[in-house]
């Protein structure tokens, strides 16, 4: 339930900073007129997300045996690869993200007005939704529907709230602080994810497991309990993993501090220079 109230939370927060800054730049320009426009985007993009969110896992439900855990692992590695794409992106993009977004609407205004402000909108929310979606059904295939459901539900309404406060009021979030720290704790949820999807594929003969298991601590902290079921959906604990699940879940974790050092070091020597 946390690993999804932190996705909804995450995702459902830049979209509403998202919709906050297309509406305040249509009063900058003197077009609210066209926020029917805007909020006609976004409604429709939300009914597709959630029909996108039922079709994965009513196909993942119907799904039995090999087939199954084909998809299962497929669908988290996809996720977590998604994951990692959108954590780089946020980083790269983030300073100009609203500067992008008000010439994107100034832009808009000039042309077919009420189409352009709603595909932007459409087109904005319903990477957010997709995303989510495709986090959420992973998500669930390894801790359960009914609790996924609930958190998103739980993420989604303070995410709501955070947007309306940050947009109507004087409160002020330090959003750089709550993405580096939510890209941080997503991050090993996606290792978690690219774990579980190794287990699968090891489950069906896909990736060799090398030896089954490595350790078995289940004694000690059963990966069914109330803390173990918390640390497999937020961490990706397992009481009792094969060789190659835990090298699969260090790697990626060495590999994106890697990458995200990298891709920082052209900003920073930039401020040097």
């Amino acid at each position: 339930m946390l690993a999804s109230s932190l996705l909804a939370l995450r995702e459902g927060l830049e979209a509403a900073l998202v919709i906050g800054v297309i509406i305040g730049a249509l009063y900058k320009l003197d077009r609210p007129e066209l926020k029917p426009a805007v909020w006609l985007g976004v409604a429709t993009a939300i009914l597709f997300s959630l029909l996108a969110a039922i079709g994965l896992y009513r196909i993942g439900a119907a799904l039995t045996g090999d087939a199954e855990k084909i998809f299962e692992g497929a669908t988290m590695l996809l996720a977590a690869g998604v994951l990692t794409w959108m954590i780089f992106w946020m980083k790269r993009q983030s300073r100009d993200m609203k500067q992008n977004l008000e010439d994107s609407v100034l832009t808009a205004s000039r042309k077919t007005a009420f189409l352009s402000l709603f595909l932007l909108a459409f087109i904005t929310i319903i990477r957010e939704g997709i995303e989510l979606a495709l986090f959420l059904t992973a998500a669930a295939f390894s801790t359960g529907g009914s609790q996924v459901i609930f958190g998103a539900m739980l993420g989604m309404s303070i995410a709501l709230l955070l947007g309306w406060l940050l947009y109507t009021s004087s409160v002020r979030l330090n959003l750089h602080r709550f993405f580096n720290v939510s890209s941080f704790l997503l991050l090993i949820f996606a290792a978690g994810l690219v774990a579980h999807g190794v287990h699968e594929f090891n489950e069906i003969g896909w990736i060799p497991a090398m030896i089954d298991p490595i350790w078995n601590i289940n004694h000690l902290l059963d990966e069914s309990s109330p803390l173990g079921q918390i640390l497999k959906a937020l961490f990706g604990y397992n009481g009792n993993p094969s060789l190659t699940e835990a090298l699969a879940y260090v790697g990626y974790l060495i590999a994106i501090i890697i990458g995200l050092r990298l891709a920082a070091m052209p900003r920073q020597s930039q401020q040097l220079a």
